[in-house]
């Protein structure tokens, strides 16, 4: 029998150890990373952004967001009854990055699509205090009047394709179109909008008819987090496994 004492008091031989079991565990755990396609599950439901929505991520982004709101809600019973079902990995696998975390300021945004009207989120993003009083959210009033860049959208939906975004030609070549198109319900480009993406929602966001602003953008992107999943389907699947 080995007199673990030995090894204990051999720091040369103590790190060897180290060194094999850490070795044997990390081939354990990496090896079968090799053989599969994806270590994420596909639910059913989930599309690649609209090129609005995928801008209005972008400004998102831009304006740092991310540092007082998460998109992970925690597998815990709090979290659940606040914010709903716990986030999946495969609602997050067209985001680069993606905007897990842990940080929290404001609540979070997972489940927020559907939860405020446009009106309310056009009046939180010019002036927070008037809609929630005890909010230390910063005004961005300027959305308003800042309009998207159309022209260059089809090399964003490029750039995204080359990670693995699952843009196809015909969605790159119309993607300026489909960006005007998300805020004019009653123009010639809705229906093929919808076509290409599956539950996308066409209104005027900012309640200004005409060119898409960075307002339209960021309400497009808001109103469909946590909208492209049907969780009752998803539970029901769950329950037959």
């Amino acid at each position: 029998m080995f007199n673990h004492s030995k090894l204990e008091k051999n720091s040369i031989l103590m790190l060897i150890g180290i060194l094999i079991v850490v070795s044997i565990g990390g081939i354990v755990e990496i090896a079968p990373l090799f053989y599969l396609e994806s270590t994420i599950e596909k639910v059913q439901g989930m599309r690649p952004y609209t090129p609005l929505e995928l801008v209005g991520r972008n400004i998102y982004i831009r304006e740092g967001c991310y540092n007082c709101h998460s998109q992970m809600i925690r597998p815990f019973r709090d979290e659940n009854e606040r914010y709903g079902h716990y986030s999946l990995a495969a609602e997050s696998m067209y985001d680069h990055p993606f905007q897990w975390g842990s940080k929290r300021t404001g609540p979070d945004l997972a489940r927020v699509g559907g939860k405020y009207s446009d009106d309310w989120h056009r009046e939180h993003m010019a002036a927070p205090r008037g809609v929630v009083p005890e909010s230390v959210m910063p005004g961005y009033p300027f959305l308003m009047d800042n309009p998207v860049k159309v022209s260059d959208i089809a090399d964003h939906l490029t750039a995204n394709r080359r990670v693995g975004v699952p843009y196809t030609d015909d969605m790159i070549a119309a993607a300026a179109a489909d960006m005007v198109a998300q805020v004019d319900p009653d123009g010639d480009g809705a229906e093929a909008l919808v076509k290409r993406y599956p539950k996308a929602q066409v209104r005027d966001f900012d309640g200004r008819p005409g060119t898409p602003s960075e307002m339209d953008a960021l309400i497009a992107y808001l109103q469909m987090l946590g909208t492209l999943v049907d969780f009752s389907a998803y539970k029901a699947q769950e329950n037959l496994r």
